[in-house]
């Protein structure tokens, strides 16, 4: 082929159709053209490849050898594009019933199940896949597009070539075994008090984490006694009396609800967190992603009033604060409000 120059699919497609019928009429009427427009084709090919691929006289149209050669080869070329759109069709089939999420493991134990049940509800087709993974997993799954989207909690930043929107709201509550001194306190803990105590926390990169460590930043930080990387792993420290240990209300509450732990009140310390759905700003969340946030937004209602998009009753996976609102930032919810569910690992 000469140097600049390029060849059309359907100027094969037509030269595969001259070869069929020997005849450009013949061929025209297979596309739907005029002949003296498939010859103008034919006539440009031949000048693109340089070679002479149709001998023309008065009985028809025939393939010279070169053109015999050329013919086998743009059959080949159009067998190929056909596997191409085929397998482009497919991928576009599946992607359009498969929808790939990530969570942190608070929201993936307590939250999700519920949002797929709801988003099944309607799209019972629906293949899902979901990654449980940190937080900061969770956004380098979605920023390197293993994912359409993610679920997150934590401080509220923004992340690069990333978008966000608020779900619902969770608190970080402290709990205790029972003989822990701290269950004899008659005030609440402080910041400076949780500050000095040596705590079982999350491992850094959690949501949990951040959001502890920017709660105690005021008074130095956070003193650990254990990192562990799951919601369960604390709760069984917790009970083994190794210390008081900071983790999601929602994790919490099961323990809470039977007395194997016993929550500490805590003023003065903003210990809620917001968790969010993220999605690349390239690709956005997609028809199915856009489906499933809908099913995790909270739902307004006359009696709820305005709706919060912290989340509030109306969403069945939201945590509750019977702890007395802005007054009580550490409380957790009680087992009544849906939240004594199971003890998996958190965020």
């Amino acid at each position: 082929m000469r140097p600049g120059v390029t060849v059309e699919l359907r100027q094969l497609e037509l030269l595969v159709a001259v070869a069929e019928t020997g005849s450009l009429g013949q061929a025209a009427s297979r596309f739907g053209l005029s002949q003296p427009a498939v010859s103008m084709r034919m006539t440009g090919l031949e000048r693109a490849l340089g070679l002479q691929l149709l001998q023309r006289d008065p009985s028809g149209t025939r393939l010279t050898s070169d053109g015999a050669e050329v013919v086998a080869a743009a059959r080949g070329v159009l067998e190929a594009i056909a596997r191409l759109s085929a397998t482009a069709d497919r991928l576009r089939s599946e992607s359009s019933a498969r929808l790939r999420v990530a969570a942190s493991f608070t929201v993936a134990e307590h939250l999700v199940p519920a949002w797929i049940e709801a988003l099944r509800s309607h799209l019972p087709e629906v293949a899902l896949t979901l990654e449980v993974e940190n937080s900061s997993q969770v956004l380098a799954a979605v920023g390197e597009g293993r994912v359409d989207l993610g679920f997150v909690e934590g401080p509220d930043r923004p992340v690069p070539g990333m978008e966000s929107e608020a779900i619902t709201t969770d608190t970080l509550v402290v709990v205790v075994s029972p003989e822990h001194p701290w269950t004899r306190r008659r005030r609440p803990l402080t910041g400076p008090d949780l500050a000095r105590a040596d705590l079982v926390v999350r491992e850094r990169g959690s949501g949990t984490r951040e959001v502890l460590e920017e709660a105690l930043r005021p008074w130095g930080g956070v003193r650990s006694r254990l990192e562990l990387g799951s919601s369960e792993a604390i709760l069984a420290a917790a009970r083994r009396a190794e210390g008081p240990a900071v983790l999601s209300s929602l994790a919490a509450a099961a323990d809470v609800a039977t007395g194997e732990l016993s929550r500490v009140e805590v003023e003065g310390v903003e210990l809620h967190r917001t968790i969010r759905a993220v999605w690349s700003t390239r690709t956005g969340p997609g028809p199915l992603g856009r489906r499933l946030l809908a099913a995790a937004r909270p739902e307004p209602s006359d009696s709820d009033g305005p709706s919060d998009p912290g989340g509030g009753p109306s969403n069945p996976g939201a945590a509750s604060d019977p702890g007395g609102g802005p007054s009580n930032p550490g409380a957790a919810p009680r087992p009544q409000d849906g939240l004594g569910g199971s003890q998996g690992a958190g965020g």
